[in-house]
């Protein structure tokens, strides 16, 4: 009975996830009479005539470099300083590192929405509105302290023993760091760059904050481009949404191992 209930709730609740996808793909190959009229069917025909639109009319190609150029540096950044951070905090095991780790935890309880105003007038004041600059700063800035909170669980859990062999071998902090800790968190590391790819590529507050020239706008900004007041292509809608969610799927499936790993690291005691 229990295994009936389980296989049955499990049915609904992959059926729930399944279906929205399901209308996205097969929407974005119809046009906006066919997602009207017959939003679970298959397409009558297979046409990629949305996908043309948006690269050669829409120019969606400008928009989508935007937001791997704003997300790659964003994350390569983020882990730099967050994973320097964190070792640090991790070898001053004394009232100093648990002050700064609380110090950069504290961070993760000040929601971004508040600061709003005082980061607009900021970037205006030193002319980094309309830059994809201020948007990797701003990325930065807001990822850092939930960055620098997973990565010193990880840093702490590395046996020490390793850091004194290489510190008795002559190797210094900066040596250890690189040649030690960065080799054995790449499970961290990884499962971190996803997270944070996520929260980047997704991002639509802080673009349409600072962000006014068209040049300069991110995928998530131009989505909404779709959406008139009395009227929504669906179909163009669908289309920007597969081609946005691409990078993500891709990204996950090339670093699958390691965000697994860095899931369950920790959970097993050998």
């Amino acid at each position: 009975m229990y295994k009936v209930l389980r296989a049955s709730l499990l049915t609904i609740y992959a059926t729930i996830i399944l279906l929205p996808c399901m209308i996205v793909i097969t929407g974005a190959f119809k046009t906006d009479f066919e997602i009207y009229t017959k939003p679970l069917s298959l397409p009558a025909v297979w046409s990629f005539g949305n996908f043309r639109k948006l690269f050669v009319e829409s120019n969606i190609a400008t928009p989508f470099m935007n937001s791997v150029i704003v997300s790659a540096f964003s994350v390569f950044f983020t882990l730099l300083f967050a994973s320097l951070a964190a070792y640090a905090i991790s070898r001053l095991m004394n009232l100093t590192g648990r002050v700064l780790f609380l110090l950069f935890s504290l961070g993760l309880a000040i929601p971004g929405q508040v600061n709003i105003i005082p980061i607009f007038h900021l970037f205006v004041n030193l002319h980094l509105n309309n830059s994809l600059l201020g948007l990797i700063l701003v990325n930065i800035a807001l990822t850092l302290p939930i960055s620098i909170f997973i990565l010193s669980a990880f840093f702490r859990d590395l046996p020490k023993e390793m850091f004194e062999c290489a510190g008795m071998d002559g190797a210094g902090q900066f040596r250890i760091y690189r040649s030690i800790a960065l080799p054995l968190s790449k499970p961290g590391l990884g499962a971190t760059a996803i997270f944070l790819f996520v929260i980047c590529w997704n991002d639509l507050l802080y673009p349409l904050m600072l962000i006014t020239e068209t040049g300069k706008k991110t995928l998530p900004l131009v989505l909404i481009d779709y959406k008139g007041e009395y009227f929504a292509s669906y179909s163009m809608q669908f289309a920007a949404i597969l081609v946005a969610s691409l990078p993500m799927v891709v990204m996950y499936l090339f670093m699958q191992r390691t965000f697994q790993a860095g899931l369950t690291a920790g959970a097993v005691k050998g």
